[in-house]
């Protein structure tokens, strides 16, 4: 963080990084803090372990929805400003689960924490436009980011490893066990408001009711439709129906955002060269980073009596894990470590084909605990640097007063993808291959399946950054530099002759 600038106005600081640092890392305690705890929290709420994937749906639904809105305020008034707001309402619903002791409190609770997802689009968008004046703001957005990410998988790692050993120690009483988490999201608001400046929101801006409606409309339907396709499974015919009608209602949204002088997406902006692919990119990161995690332990928890499986009990699935996770803090680490020296375009390009290649070697070797891991290790390597590649991307390839939004769409593009993976790999697991001697694990077709999905799609999302122009995502200085270096290499019209 030292070596970050220092010292001019405008500039993005250490201490600003280690401030968002701090944030980060309280957003990777809410991710990894409550796993552990499921199995307890389902008996307190006296539900069946299956009935906890309607909270994760409500919160990934309510991420899907704000996000967009969230961003595209932080560029009207302020990006700190907005992550003040969204911090006081991930506490406000921490602190409401540790009093909320019934399923339909505790779901609302739960879909409102998922405000915290809007940290991170803000947090690069609030770094890029601090920075955006000294000419090397992209590249040092980069570092950041890749800082920042670093943070929020150490947070998930400290989340994962505390919640089971806090719940311990209080006895087991859940709501002083929740309680943590309430108070560092707390505390994160108090770091943001004292120690985290305001970006420069560009004047004249409005926001687009109308746009954001029929976008909200229509994500509000997918995604509804992607978590029932999830919970009732494929023969449930109206699932497919309200998808579509949710996909048709982008149509309503693309007709007026192209006629809006502020539009809530700008579409223009979506088409350039340097933005399409990226978004698309997302997208696709989203089905292994978020739709593949329950098929991944899932199949390491089958019992080996299936013929398949690694059999594995639920600590030895937590270390599994937890190289994941430490293969996305080196991911992140070596993405801001090579942020000046390597172009951008090339370090995502590297981060989906490692990607790709990690999920690709399950089809090969996925026969012993140390074959998953190092799958795992490589494709956790990859994904953290995407983690923290795609916002950075999409913030130095967005115009004046859009990198909110821009970064914003990299997390809903995501968690799209995530949604629609996850349940399409419900079905997979169930339906593909023929059915195991234990009734409760999936097919081994399916597992298959699932893991050359995830491949395929990250090999895809490599061949479309191939479109992604060469100097795209690059400081203005460097480009200048590159543009200058070219030109005087080039031989004079007399030396042609």
């Amino acid at each position: 963080m030292a070596a970050l600038l220092r010292g001019k106005s405008g500039a993005i600081t250490a201490g600003l990084v280690g401030y968002l640092f701090f944030v980060e890392f309280v957003s990777g305690i809410l991710q990894g803090y409550y796993i552990p705890l499921i199995p307890d929290l389902a008996r307190y709420l006296e539900i069946d372990d299956p009935d906890f994937n309607w909270f994760e749906a409500a919160q990934l639904l309510l991420s899907a929805l704000v996000v967009p809105i969230l961003a595209k305020l932080g560029d009207m008034v302020g990006h700190k400003k907005i992550l003040l707001i969204s911090t006081v309402l991930t506490a406000g619903a921490s602190w409401w689960l540790v009093f909320a002791a019934d399923f339909w409190s505790f779901l609302a609770a739960w879909a409102l924490q998922g405000f915290y997802v809007v940290w991170l689009p803000l947090e690069v968008a609030l770094i890029f436009d601090r920075g955006r004046a000294t000419g090397r703001g992209a590249s040092a957005t980069r570092r950041a980011a890749g800082l920042l990410v670093v943070a929020l998988e150490a947070g998930a790692i400290a989340g994962a490893l505390g919640g089971a050993r806090v719940f311990e120690a209080f006895g087991g009483n859940i709501p002083l066990t929740l309680s943590l988490p309430a108070i560092a999201v707390t505390a994160a608001f108090f770091v943001i408001w004292f120690g985290v400046p305001e970006s420069q929101p560009v004047s004249g801006r409005r926001l687009d009711t109308i746009g954001f409606t029929l976008l909200t409309l229509s994500l509000l339907t997918i995604t509804s439709g992607l978590a029932f396709l999830r919970i009732n499974g494929p023969d449930a015919w109206w699932v497919y129906l309200v998808i579509v009608v949710g996909l048709a209602l982008l149509y309503p949204f693309g007709r007026w955002v192209l006629g809006h002088p502020d539009p809530a997406i700008d579409l223009r902006v979506l088409r350039r060269p340097d933005m399409w692919p990226v978004q698309l990119v997302a997208g696709l990161f989203g089905i292994s980073v978020l739709g593949a995690q329950a098929p991944l332990a899932s199949f390491a928890g089958t019992p080996t009596e299936a013929g398949y499986g690694l059999g594995l009990d639920a600590s030895d699935i937590s270390t599994i894990i937890g190289v994941y996770l430490i293969g996305m803090i080196i991911g992140a680490g070596l993405f801001s470590a090579t942020a000046r020296r390597v172009p951008p375009r090339a370090q995502l390009i590297v981060a989906t084909a490692l990607v790709a290649l990690g999920y690709l070697m399950f089809l090969p070797f996925h026969y012993s605990a140390l074959q998953v891991i190092i799958n795992m290790a490589v494709a956790g390597i990859g994904s953290g640097a995407l983690v923290a590649a795609l916002p950075a991307a999409a913030a130095a390839a967005a115009p004046l007063g859009q990198t909110g939004i821009a970064t914003g769409l990299t997390n809903t593009t995501k968690t799209i993808g995530g949604s629609f993976a996850s349940a399409v790999f419900a079905i997979v697991v169930v339906y593909v291959g023929t059915q195991s001697i234990v009734s409760t694990a999936g097919t081994y077709a399916g597992y298959l399946t699932v893991f050359a999905i995830c491949g395929v799609s990250a090999l895809i999302g490599m061949l479309l950054l191939a479109f992604v122009p060469k100097l795209a995502f690059r400081d203005p200085v460097a480009v200048d530099e590159t543009a200058a270096t070219e030109a005087a290499a080039e031989p004079t019209p007399d030396a042609r002759a």
